[in-house]
């Protein structure tokens, strides 16, 4: 059990990984590195999927492509409506950072997610794009008279439902990716040879997935409550 309690501050603890000699040293998080490892992996992996595109496809790498990007503009839209497409690409790019996230874990790489500064700064960013949603959609003075609808008594409710958005998005994904992992070690401790194997699967590749669909889906579902009149 000490292992598990070393294990367990382990992962809450946010590790420098190193140190910019600037200002009287500005220290890098692990899970920033790891983050810029994500995010050049995935623009490399974007340059090289659309290479030489063409109007009408003939290799299977710009069919697979855009059945992706259909499958992804289709699941948004049957969400947010034709009026939400313009948001779709950051909920897009913010599904494949989590779901990365999740699954670096397998290379050996402390998951970003599991630090609550990344997931509270993705739950900001995500309130910030609702309530923006919601004031394109409804116009500025539409969107504050919102706070007072059906009646004006439960404004202070709607406007505290503004805070706590965030820290629910923000409480779901950093407590699912570390309770996976306080799972896992517990399976390790009583059984330490075979059965952890598909549990680890499960944990880091299918539950990791899922995390990263479960928060764009409730912020898609956010964003319509905000547009809608």
């Amino acid at each position: 059990m000490e292992n598990f309690a070393d294990a367990l501050m382990s992962e809450l603890t946010c590790e420098t990984a190193f140190t910019i000699p600037l200002f009287g040293g500005i220290p890098i998080s692990e899970s920033v590195v790891v983050t810029w490892i994500i995010m050049l992996f995935l623009v490399v992996v974007s340059i090289f999927l659309t290479r030489n595109l063409q109007v009408i496809p003939t290799s299977k790498r710009q069919i697979f492509v855009e059945f992706c990007v259909n499958g992804l503009n289709d699941f948004f839209t049957s969400i947010l409506g034709k009026e939400g497409k313009r948001y779709i690409p950051y909920l897009s790019t913010v599904l494949l950072y989590i779901a990365c996230s999740d699954l670096i874990g397998l290379l050996g790489f402390k998951p970003p997610t599991k630090d609550l500064n990344v997931t509270a700064g993705l739950a900001v960013m995500s309130i910030i794009l609702i309530e923006y949603a919601g004031i394109h959609a409804k116009g500025c003075k539409q969107f504050l008279k919102s706070f007072a609808q059906p009646m004006a008594i439960i404004t202070p409710i709607n406007i505290l439902e503004v805070f706590i958005k965030p820290l629910s998005l923000c409480m779901r994904l950093f407590g699912n990716v570390l309770g996976s992992f306080v799972v896992m070690e517990l399976i390790k401790l009583l059984v330490p040879v075979i059965l952890p194997v598909p549990f680890s699967l499960y944990f880091d590749i299918f539950d990791g997935l899922i995390q990263a669909y479960v928060f764009v889906f409730l912020t898609s579902l956010f964003m319509k409550e905000s547009m809608e009149a």
